[in-house]
């Protein structure tokens, strides 16, 4: 079976379950015609009982069983056409008298079986169907009627029937076979489409696709799903793509600055304060390149991979406060006034190692993009269940045109000459991700010179979990 193409697997499934339909069709139409012949052939049986019962007299203190004109009809005469066999006993089961047709030959009295039933028996070697009924005169019982028909010619219909039926249904077989696994292979063309497409398909070459059949059913949707699949396949080997080549442009970049400090550094000698101010400019660039490093370990490591999560009760409160403690000295150095507004404690159930990663990168954001003065708000609440957090800056902003593509990797917004602040590119990229990762919330509102608006929101620590 396992070795039958598709197409024939088809065609033989169709054949197995028509078949036996086919079968049962059979069958019956056998049966019910056997039933039919028979039932014509004991309908006469009883005809013929009952006007030999007719033919039963007394005359002169004997009974008179037959008329002689009655035994020259040509059915008790003969045995070659539609042949009726007659025969009379007493009591005593001795033949009193019989129709001329059975010669030397006498039908059986069969005492086990029901009067008036209908039965099949043997007759010089041929089946015959016979009735036995008892003979009653004015109430008294005087003898035994057998009356037996010839099942020769109703034996040979029915042969010839199953004959017949045992033929044509192979042959019916074989056709619905050829039929099937033709209709099979031209209802399986887009499947070979398929197998087509995909042989051509490559790392290199994703512009192929499957032609969607004309008829709309589930191979149109089987080859729509592939397409749509190719596409998602195709759009996220290009942003892999894109997104090696600018990881390698951002590695590359501080690496070629250190080396190209360092190498001015050594040509000739130097005093000591320009040795330090080239050196501290080098160990900048290497955090950020360690940053850098950082983060893309980080993305890599949480890359659609729900298996790394780990959801537990969190504390929103400590997790905020941890954060600002770590941007203490910016914040300081940037006389940034830090408002949090949270009036009660709030828990949230979610990975706590991802959202301190989520809310560092939103919050360090925030400060190095304020200016000098400024305030953020940081405020906590509670609304149906859900726990939301927004973070609020007065920065200097992200152009409209900007909103989505900072969520792309290492697109950094140009609206606002800001290259002496450093950064990756990665922060809200990182951040959008694992917010999908663990279903939450995330949006961003921002407006140039006006500063920023980040929303989060998550879902609350159920108490029945613990």
């Amino acid at each position: 079976m396992t070795s039958l193409s598709f197409r024939n697997r088809i065609a033989l499934n169709y054949i197995v379950g028509t078949g036996l339909l086919v079968l049962v069709v059979f069958s019956a139409i056998y049966f019910i015609v056997r039933l039919t012949v028979y039932n014509h052939i004991d309908e006469n049986l009883n005809i013929e009982v009952q006007d030999h019962f007719k033919e039963l007299r007394i005359e002169k203190g004997a009974v008179i069983f037959m008329d002689a004109e009655e035994w020259e009809e040509r059915e008790h005469n003969s045995v070659d056409v539609n042949p009726i066999f007659v025969q009379f006993l007493d009591l005593n089961k001795k033949i009193i008298e019989k129709s001329p047709n059975l010669k030397n030959e006498k039908l059986v009295f069969h005492g086990k079986k029901e009067e008036f039933h209908p039965f099949d028996t043997k007759l010089l070697g041929s089946k015959i169907r016979q009735i036995q009924v008892p003979l009653h005169v004015q109430s008294e019982k005087v003898g035994y009627l057998i009356i037996a028909m010839s099942l020769s010619d109703s034996s040979k219909v029915l042969d010839n029937l199953m004959d017949t039926l045992l033929i044509t249904f192979p042959i019916i077989l074989l056709i619905l076979f050829f039929l099937a696994r033709f209709y099979a292979g031209r209802s399986i063309k887009p499947i070979n489409n398929i197998i087509q497409t995909s042989k051509i398909i490559t790392k290199d070459n994703l512009k192929a696709r499957i032609p969607l059949p004309k008829t709309r059913d589930e191979l149109f949707t089987l080859s729509k799903t592939i397409n749509n699949l190719l596409n998602r396949i195709e759009d996220a080997i290009e942003r892999e793509k894109q997104f090696t080549s600018d990881a390698s442009h951002e590695l590359r970049t501080p690496l070629t600055v250190i080396k190209g400090t360092l190498e001015v550094l050594i040509r000739k000698p130097r005093d000591s304060k320009e040795y330090e101010e080239k050196i501290n400019y080098c160990i900048n660039e290497v955090d950020h390149l360690n940053s850098l490093v950082d983060q893309l370990l980080m993305m890599a490591r949480f890359e659609n991979q729900k298996q790394n999560i780990l959801k537990e009760n969190v504390y929103l409160n400590a997790v905020v406060l941890d954060v600002l403690t770590l941007n203490t000295e910016k914040i300081k150095s940037g006389q940034i006034n830090v408002i949090l507004d949270a009036q009660e404690e709030f828990y949230i159930y979610s990975d706590n190692y991802l959202v301190v990663t989520i809310l560092r990168n939103i919050i360090s954001n925030a400060v190095k993009y304020s200016k000098p003065n400024s305030e953020i708000r940081i405020s906590l609440s509670r609304e149906n269940q859900k726990i939301s957090c927004t973070i609020s800056d007065q920065g200097i902003g992200i152009a409209k045109k900007d909103l989505e593509s900072i969520l792309n990797p290492f697109f950094r917004s140009d609206s606002l000459n800001h290259s002496e602040i450093k950064g990756t590119g990665l922060g809200l990229f990182i951040v959008k991700r694992m917010t999908d990762l663990l279903q939450i919330k995330f949006k961003i509102e921002s407006e140039i010179g006006k500063g920023t608006k980040v929303l989060l929101v998550f879902e609350e620590y159920d108490n029945s979990l613990k």
